[in-house]
């Protein structure tokens, strides 16, 4: 059975990085995914982020959200840069995992391209379609967990953690953009983006995750899982 590809999304300061490592560790001790790693059926748990997912991706983080040495990157080079540390990610990390039958676990994917470069930077949707289509191949995530959360806020949370990278440091209204961008995705694609309200409390916002989280878990080996 292929494994499910599980996307963190959000604006900046939404918490995503923190809740996706949080649930990591919840799955792990998790009784059902316990049983069907025994059986073989989910036998790895990966966590892994875009940009920075592979060796080469690194150096594509360091140039996005890095200073650049202080030249502006321009929008479609930056959309470019993304497109490539995808398709080199989900080539080498993500499809192999899967095809194992592994859930992967992703800070970033498809959706933060479209609201970020699309929304954001006001680059054309329908080519950032396409190249989301080259880069993944046509794969897009099983669930997607969307911590809503509004821009100004996020925002306030980044500041308190001190140095602020590249996209960080973009005007309140390029990250207002982001968000509607993400507000307007969770819209088109209720099939598989679940939102959760990134507001509340940390332990809240996890808790609010794995239940989401285990109802598909269920839902996707209910066979297994009654056997």
């Amino acid at each position: 059975m292929p494994g499910k590809l599980l996307v963190f999304e959000g604006v900046e300061g939404c918490g995503k990085s923190t809740q996706l490592q949080i649930l990591h560790a919840a799955l792990l001790q998790n009784v059902d995914l316990q049983r069907l790693q025994q059986r073989g059926l989910i036998p790895q748990l990966l966590a892994t982020r875009e940009p920075g997912g592979t060796e080469l991706g690194l150096g594509l983080r360091q140039l996005l959200l890095g200073d650049c040495g202080g030249a502006a990157m321009a929008s479609r080079a930056e959309l470019l840069l993304y497109a490539a540390d995808r398709a080199q990610h989900v080539e080498e990390v993500i499809r192999p995992a899967l095809a194992a039958g592994s859930w992967v676990l992703c800070d970033r994917y498809i959706d933060s391209t479209v609201a970020y470069q699309g929304y954001g930077r006001g680059l054309d949707l329908a080519l950032i379609e396409q190249l989301n289509q080259v880069a993944t191949g046509g794969l897009v995530p099983d669930l997607t967990l969307w911590l809503r959360l509004d821009a100004e806020t996020g925002l306030a949370r980044t500041r308190q953690r001190g140095s602020a990278d590249r996209m960080e440091q973009a005007e309140l209204a390029f990250h207002q953009r982001v968000q509607g961008g993400f507000e307007r995705l969770a819209q088109q694609h209720s099939e598989r983006i679940v939102a959760i309200d990134a507001m509340a409390d940390i332990d809240a916002v996890a808790r609010e995750i794995f239940a989401v989280v285990e109802g598909y878990l269920q839902q996707w080996y209910a066979p297994s899982l009654t056997a």
